[in-house]
């Protein structure tokens, strides 16, 4: 990347591997396809997460979402103590490869409706995206090229 454009003036679209870099956290949240809704919940509610992923460690089970606790729990009456993330998470898991343009990822996001997806490179899960990581990357890169083309105009650039 060439030190002072905005990130993507290099010539490449920024990927999820870019984005990953750039977040906060680094490190995906799971938990094993046992934990009760309860107990994720509470997970979810400490990290200040939407998502957890259900994984044994090498399996990647499905992912854990509020709109399946909404959805699957609270909207069935099902109790959180005793229903298991395994019997209410989302089974069908899109994932992206680390190399794919975060424009793209979007565009799944939007057709799918969804708003977390794993990155899942050759050793496995990455990490995850939110569609709040989207959004956020985004805007960072939108302002990078606002401040280069500002700087270009009056010629600071």
């Amino acid at each position: 990347m060439t030190p002072g454009l905005p990130v993507g003036s290099d010539s490449r679209m920024p990927t999820a591997q870019d984005l990953l870099a750039s977040k906060k956290s680094l490190g995906v949240i799971s938990v094993l396809p046992g934990t009760s809704v309860r107990d994720a919940c509470c997970l979810m509610r400490d990290r200040r997460i939407g998502a957890l992923l259900v994984s044994d460690g090498r399996t990647l089970h499905g992912i854990f979402t509020e709109r399946d606790v909404l959805n699957l729990v609270v909207a069935e009456g099902r109790d959180p103590v005793t229903t298991m993330v395994d019997d209410v998470m989302t089974r069908k898991v899109i994932v992206v490869r680390p190399e794919r343009a975060v424009s793209e990822i979007e565009a799944i996001m939007r057709q799918e409706r969804l708003r977390h997806v794993p990155v899942v490179g050759e050793m496995g899960l990455i990490g995850l995206i939110s569609i709040g990581d989207v959004n956020a990357f985004n805007a960072v890169q939108d302002h990078q090229t606002v401040e280069y083309l500002t700087q270009y105009i009056y010629g600071r650039a």
